[in-house]
């Protein structure tokens, strides 16, 4: 079988041979979840997931809703501590996260919110101010840059926090399901720039749901499946057994509900 390689994956297969930046060790994050009135139960986001993550590399993450997928990646940034476990990083790197959840403020205008991003990655005042004009032609959002961004939609939101991710150049890049937002024109775009720091080995981590995306721009995939990891290595390998596994979920789905279906139309038979 001929195995599909992309121009940015043979680039990057090179960062295997680099130095290891992070290094999760059999990390854990515990939730609450509550059952009643001042009851509750532990509840494992994340259990037990270890891997490393090498100088100028793109490292996919894939698994279904629920995983633990954004729990890994606030992890990675720092926004959180693991539980169990620890997290084992370089000296003096610094992180950004962009997801479509980013905290905007809603009455402050784009411009604002870039700014206050841009300090909160680790930038300095007068560098995010350099780059506003940037990152105001990058997002597209126009004259919307100086509205309040309790006014944009999800997409444009997303517009905004990939433009202030993308220019703030930190060691690690946190990328949380934002290439499929936004239309085409938007999304071949911030594909692109994301090609561009690879091939300028910037290390990327990327969670998406698009096996596309994946494959085309990381060299290595971890897979996550209910707080832990059950899988990783070549992104090939990695996205086949991902795909066989959610069409073997949905072909036992498809035979439980027909059983059931059977089990009603006899028992209103008798």
């Amino acid at each position: 079988m001929q195995v599909r390689t992309s121009k940015a994956r043979i680039h990057k297969t090179r960062a295997r041979k680099k130095a290891v930046i992070v290094e999760v060790q059999n990390v854990g994050v515990c939730y609450r979840q509550r059952t009643g009135v001042l009851r509750y139960q532990k509840f494992w986001g994340l259990e037990d997931v270890s891997f490393e993550i090498r100088a100028g590399e793109t490292l996919g993450i894939i698994g279904a809703n629920g995983a633990g997928k954004s729990t890994l990646l606030r992890l990675l940034a720092r926004v959180t501590e693991p539980d169990r476990g620890r997290i084992l990083w370089r000296k003096n790197m610094s992180s950004s996260l962009l997801a479509l959840n980013v905290g905007f403020r809603p009455e402050l205008s784009g411009r604002n919110n870039a700014i206050i991003s841009g300090l909160l990655l680790g930038l300095k005042l007068k560098e995010i101010t350099r780059l506003l004009d940037q990152i105001r032609d990058f997002s597209e959002l126009g004259d919307f840059f100086d509205q309040p961004a309790g006014t944009y939609s999800t997409g444009m939101r997303a517009r905004l926090g990939f433009a202030v991710a993308i220019h703030a150049d930190r060691d690690l890049m946190l990328i949380d399901e934002v290439l499929g937002v936004g239309d085409e024109s938007f999304r071949l775009k911030s594909q692109q720039a994301m090609r561009e720091k690879i091939r300028g080995d910037k290390t990327v981590v990327l969670v998406s749901h698009s096996m596309e995306a994946i494959r085309e721009l990381c060299d290595r995939v971890i897979w996550i499946d209910k707080g832990r990891s059950v899988g990783s290595g070549n992104a090939d390998q990695v996205i086949e057994a991902y795909s066989g596994a959610v069409r073997e979920a949905v072909k036992q789905l498809i035979l439980e509900a027909r059983r059931n279906n059977a089990a009603k139309g006899g028992a209103a038979l008798k």
